[in-house]
């Protein structure tokens, strides 16, 4: 009877904590959201301003650049590039990309990266009140489904790169739905701008982004959130056909990157 009572105790504390931590979690992610509509809610004129001309798009940057950081900051993230097997030079256009596991991904891209950048995103993001009137006036825009779209993308990167400016695609595409998927195929649609307009491609691993804040609502935590920046890949001289080729050794680099990071957290 006596074990059978301690045992109800450290169950019904267990439970408890469990309810506390469900709450502290839950209150997190509003005070993450709340950051997110709020400060673009108190900058919107200023953001309507800056991006009204593609001419004042570094001044965008700066603001988006600070926005980045500041919304790590708050939720108690600090990015941390904790190798960099090449510089990124300042002024140069790259083709940025990564793994894409959150919704944070975007934030840690912003905070890390200092040469003003375009996303390539989804076309659907234009419903989001505010940050969709924003995304649509900042960023390249598509919609996978209809071949027009997908063509006028290469038109539109182009310009921003002749601006002096680079471009920023996931290559997956969408986050993983699939928790235990590692790293989903990539699309070819980075692959195949970068060769076209002759750009090196800057692949980064970033290792904590699904486990400090990813789809899954009640998860999630405050902590490091680690980059590693690889060695770019040079598209000079290389023709579209050789995207496969690229596209290929930039999965094996991060998917080996990813599991190599697993084993030794294990």
């Amino acid at each position: 009877m006596l074990y059978v009572h301690n045992y109800l105790i450290k169950r019904c504390i267990f439970e408890e904590m469990k309810i506390f931590k469900y709450l502290a979690i839950l209150i997190w992610r509003i005070w993450f959201y709340c950051w997110v509509i709020g400060t673009v809610i108190v900058i919107f004129p200023v953001l309507l301003i800056a991006t009204s001309k593609e001419s004042w798009y570094p001044f965008f940057y700066k603001i988006a650049h600070a926005w980045g950081k500041t919304l790590l900051f708050v939720m108690g993230f600090k990015a941390k590039i904790v190798s960099e097997e090449q510089k990124i030079e300042y002024g140069k256009s790259y083709m940025f990309t990564a793994n894409h596991t959150s919704m944070i991904d975007v934030m840690l891209m912003l905070a890390i990266v200092k040469n003003p950048l375009v996303f390539v995103g989804k076309a659907e993001a234009r419903k989001i009140p505010f940050l969709g009137l924003i995304f649509k006036r900042s960023s390249i825009m598509v919609n996978r489904s209809d071949a027009e779209s997908r063509k006028a993308v290469y038109g539109e990167a182009q310009r921003k790169i002749n601006n002096g400016l680079s471009i920023c695609i996931f290559p997956e595409g969408l986050v993983p739905i699939d928790e235990s998927v590692v790293l989903s195929e990539f699309k070819n649609g980075a692959f195949s701008l970068a060769i076209d307009h002759q750009i090196p491609i800057v692949p980064m691993t970033f290792y904590d982004c699904k486990k400090r804040f990813s789809y899954t609502f009640f998860s999630g935590s405050p902590g490091d959130l680690r980059v590693k920046i690889h060695k770019f890949i040079e598209t000079k001289g290389l023709k579209i056909t050789d995207k496969n080729t690229i596209k290929s050794q930039m999965f094996d680099t991060i998917h080996t990157e990813l599991l190599n990071d697993a084993k030794n957290i294990k």
